[in-house]
């Protein structure tokens, strides 16, 4: 299902997350589940794997996020605020040590002033500890911005420092 590269870094993640007895949860929106999917798609991703959120709708994003309605109607869902409130969300409704989080657009349309199609907001948060945003634009169809939005959130996770928990 998965492309290789994308299967080995969902590797290196779980091994880095298992090494440290740490576990992660997802809140996705543009890629509807995938950045989960490619990580239980690697046998032993129980240990590491807490859960997943699909928040495709903002009233999803609202009720099992506890990301503010106010919030999405002011800065709109595709933004770094409800990119942070996301990964925040899924680490109030988780036992995770680290949520990572993707709202965005990923086209064919949907593209408004200032925000592109290939725009992608990721909300990444640690247990009891800070919370931060990254913002791409990439290139390409539908599904060539959604796997590389699974990419560059592999990255991420692979980046996390799990040395403090």
């Amino acid at each position: 299902m998965f492309p290789e590269d994308v299967l080995e870094q969902a590797r290196d993640v779980l091994a880095r997350f298992s090494a440290a007895g740490c576990k992660v949860a997802t809140a996705e929106s543009c890629t509807g589940g995938l950045i989960a999917s490619a990580l239980t798609e690697i046998a032993g991703s129980s240990s590491v794997v807490e859960r997943g959120f699909v928040t495709y709708s903002n009233e999803a994003k609202v009720e099992l996020l506890s990301v503010p309605g106010e919030l999405i109607a002011r800065v709109g869902a595709v933004s770094p605020e409800v990119a942070e409130a996301m990964s925040a969300g899924a680490i109030a409704h988780s036992r995770a040590d680290v949520a990572i989080s993707v709202t965005g657009i990923a086209g064919p349309g949907g593209e408004t002033p200032g925000k592109p199609v290939g725009l992608v907001y990721f909300g990444i948060t640690r247990r009891g500890g800070s919370v931060r945003h990254e913002r791409c634009v990439f290139p390409g169809d539908r599904s060539a911005v959604r796997m590389a939005t699974v990419r560059f959130a592999l990255v991420l996770l692979a980046d996390v420092n799990l040395t403090k928990f």
